[in-house]
């Protein structure tokens, strides 16, 4: 028999880890947002979307243009492309 067991954490971030963890998601759902526009129009005029690559070595020009995005972590930013380049994968392989 086989047993899961489940455990519940609750954090109490300072008021300056709020305010971090808060630049993260919006930045990270900028970025998302902003690439899934980019993908979307490229594949409306070509017929292929984007890949991860691509989206990623954008990334760093896209940073320079919005200085903000700095100041969250990038592997964040980068797991949004991921998310993003795995949901049109699964979409065109049904």
């Amino acid at each position: 028999m086989l047993v899961h067991k489940a455990y519940k954490f609750r954090i109490y971030p300072t008021k300056e880890q709020e305010i971090l963890i808060a630049k993260t998601f919006g930045c990270a759902r900028f970025v998302f947002n902003h690439f899934l526009a980019e993908w979307e129009r490229a594949y409306r005029t070509t017929g292929k979307g984007l890949t991860y690559k691509a989206c990623s070595s954008q990334l760093t020009n896209l940073k320079k243009q919005f200085v903000w995005l700095k100041e969250v972590d990038s592997i964040a930013l980068q797991t949004s492309l991921k998310h993003l380049s795995d949901a049109y994968t699964r979409f065109f392989q049904k």
